[in-house]
């Protein structure tokens, strides 16, 4: 395994603020690395180094010989008038010029004799090895597979990129980048602008990937299913640890437990030692004297060890509900929502009880959101009720941070919400979220992400709501803040509702996770492990199809709704809903087989295939048929229909796996 990346030594600073020092580490052929540090600690300026696009006041950035590097920035600036499958697709146009020129070759030689033919022969050949260097055969597919892996919506891929939302300008130049295959990737928050599904599949996708990676990124899920190394600069300085990112942050914590302990062991020598140097001098004799003197001169030799860096936990976040509420929290009864013609859900019923930590998952576009938005009555349902239990009382944590008067500034902002707080309570709650001195005068117009979603969670905890709505609180945090967030929400008495993408998150918080979909809501006890697990043992797949219909069997005008209502339970169904499951296991064992039978088929094809175009390109290379212009017609007339023939099976083939 060689090295395809060296970053040695490098120091940068912006004016007297020092952002990165002697920051050193390797990267291999095939290696996975995360890169990780709180917000600020210059991860992307490192990135920028790396590129090229900014100079390090010291220290070098090496790239092994002719290294092609590729880099996903977190804001794109696409423009012109091609749709989202033309930009995507023009990546691969070597690939379609050589297809076209191969095309263009095949029609000419019909025509063609003698020396002609000859060298149109020989051209061809060489553009038909170019081509399947370049995996030509499967590159449309490929391009497909990325899109759809990624979440692109057919219905959408017509669309003008000049139009397109910062985020889907992001994964257009994420699938772009996918494409294009380099040596090593650079991501910049990959996963910011993914779904779940697609999130899974750029998983599997980076894992498979044959070139480096160099990702930062506070998903930390997605770090411990990629990464093998984590570089972490912290205090300006790199340090690397082998592992995956559960991994790090166990050796992080023994690092820092044994530098804490050899400090605090060294401050208390150094403690004793002056306290006998006082002692002896005390006494005034001669001998005493210079035994003190002695004493100071070893203390001046010593190698004192530097106070270890805090950990800087950051903001303090405690949530603790005024009062308590009575055991149902909250009540939906045959919900419904919809857009225009857009249907987001109808029929949803559901019952959460106090206590529990419930997470909302669900595609993108499926009216998490929403539906949150419509239990905090913010957005009227079309149809149904939202009943709250007895002395329930809500706290509401939004993504797009509305709930602000944007000309206030932080501190008229707390007043204004809690106007029987003093001067000195305010200002220590803005400490508590790292607001410090005259941060507290800042406009909340000036504020960046984070800032707002520190202030948010400021108003949430002074709220002393029993009932916490969520949407997407870890947005804009750093993962420090994150483990912040987590802690208190764990220690929290109340009742949470939340949605959001971080698997991380929900997998330390949740003790229930819904599952909303186009036509229903799915109930499943336990965290993101214990979810992923009911589906892997209960849910029923054909042909990417979920066959299965909630853990309870229990059914609400066609919309299947477990532990959403009392009575319902997914730890208890009846006997008629076992004998329900064990049919439905048997069909989807049958479809199963099914599956694998059609894909072993189409496994003998496509090697059915290529083993013909591996002898027809033999044939066509021999010197009794290049010369003979009926049988090279026949061949390469052969040779475009078998393609076309694998070119089917392989898409066919792809899909089914």
């Amino acid at each position: 395994m060689g090295m395809i990346l060296n970053v040695s030594h490098i120091t940068k600073a912006f004016g007297d603020n020092t952002v990165l020092s002697d920051v050193t580490f390797l990267i291999n052929d095939h290696e996975k690395v995360a890169l990780i540090g709180r917000n600020g600690a210059g991860k992307t300026t490192l990135f920028r180094i790396i590129m090229g696009e900014m100079s390090a006041d010291e220290g070098t950035c090496t790239l092994a010989k002719d290294t092609r590097i590729g880099y996903l920035a977190q804001h794109q600036e696409l423009s012109g008038e091609l749709s989202i499958f033309e930009e995507v697709r023009a990546v691969k146009s070597h690939v379609w010029a050589m297809e076209t020129r191969m095309r263009d070759l095949e029609e000419a030689m019909k025509h063609a004799s003698g020396d002609e033919l000859d060298a149109m022969y020989r051209e061809y050949g060489s553009v038909s090895h170019a081509y399947e260097q370049a995996n030509g055969y499967a590159a449309e597919s490929e391009v497909l597979g990325v899109m759809r892996g990624l979440g692109f919506d057919e219905n959408d891929w017509d669309k003008k990129v000049n139009v397109l939302s910062g985020g889907q300008k992001t994964r257009v130049a994420l699938a772009k980048l996918l494409l294009e295959s380099p040596d090593i990737l650079l991501l910049d928050e990959p996963t910011n602008h993914l779904d779940l599904n697609s999130v899974a599949w750029l998983e599997t996708f980076l894992a498979n990937y044959r070139g480096a990676v160099l990702i930062v990124s506070h998903d930390r899920y997605f770090l411990n299913k990629i990464v093998s190394k984590v570089v972490e600069i912290d205090h300006t300085k790199s340090m690397v640890f082998e592992g995956n990112y559960d991994e790090f942050a166990a050796k992080k914590a023994m690092i820092r437990d044994a530098e804490r302990k050899a400090y605090e062991k060294q401050q208390a020598e150094i403690k004793h030692q002056e306290e006998v140097i006082a002692k002896l001098r005390s006494f005034g004799r001669e001998k005493q004297i210079k035994r003190a003197e002695s004493r100071v001169k070893m203390l001046e030799k010593m190698d004192r060890l530097e106070r270890p860096a805090e950990e800087e936990r950051g903001m303090y976040l405690h949530l603790t509900p005024r009062m308590e509420s009575g055991n149902d929290v909250l009540i939906l009864s045959d919900l419904a929502k919809s857009y225009g013609s857009q249907d987001l859900f109808s029929g949803l019923d559901l019952l959460i009880r106090k206590g529990e930590k419930v997470a909302l998952l669900g595609d993108n576009g499926t009216g998490k959101t929403t539906l949150l938005k419509i239990v905090r009555g913010l957005v009227e349902p079309d149809k149904g009720t939202i009943r709250f239990g007895a002395k329930v009382c809500v706290g509401y944590y939004d993504q797009e941070q509305q709930n602000f008067n944007e000309e206030n500034t932080l501190f008229d902002e707390i007043s204004d919400a809690y106007p029987a707080m003093s001067n000195t309570e305010i200002r220590n709650t803005l400490a508590a979220f790292c607001f410090i001195g005259d941060d507290v005068y800042q406009q909340i117009s000036s504020l960046s992400g984070g800032e707002r979603g520190r202030l948010s969670l400021a108003k949430l905890m002074l709220s002393e709501a029993n009932f916490l709505l969520l949407d997407e609180p870890t947005n804009h945090l750093d993962i420090i803040g994150r483990e912040i967030l987590e802690d208190a929400i764990r220690a929290y008495k109340g009742t949470v509702f939340y949605v959001s993408h971080d698997r991380y998150f929900v997998n330390r918080t949740a003790t229930r996770v819904l599952e909303l979909t186009r036509s229903r809501i799915l109930s499943y006890d336990g965290n993101y492990d214990d979810y992923l697990n009911f589906k892997e043992r209960k849910e029923a797949v054909a042909f990417g199809q979920a066959a299965y219909t909630g853990a309870s069997g229990a059914t609400s005008k066609g919309n299947t709704s477990s532990g959403a209502t009392p009575g319902n339970s997914a730890s208890s169904p009846s006997p008629t809903e076992s004998k329900l499951d064990w049919k439905e296991q048997k069909e989807a064992q049958a479809q199963e087989r099914k599956r694998q039978n059609r894909i072993a088929a189409l496994e003998k094809t496509i090697e059915e295939c290529e083993t013909r175009i591996a002898e027809i390109d033999e044939l066509m290379s021999s010197p009794e048929v290049c010369t003979n212009s009926f049988k090279l017609n026949e061949l390469t007339a052969e040779r475009s229909e078998t393609e076309e023939k694998l070119f089917e099976a392989m898409t066919e083939w792809e899909g089914l796996t």
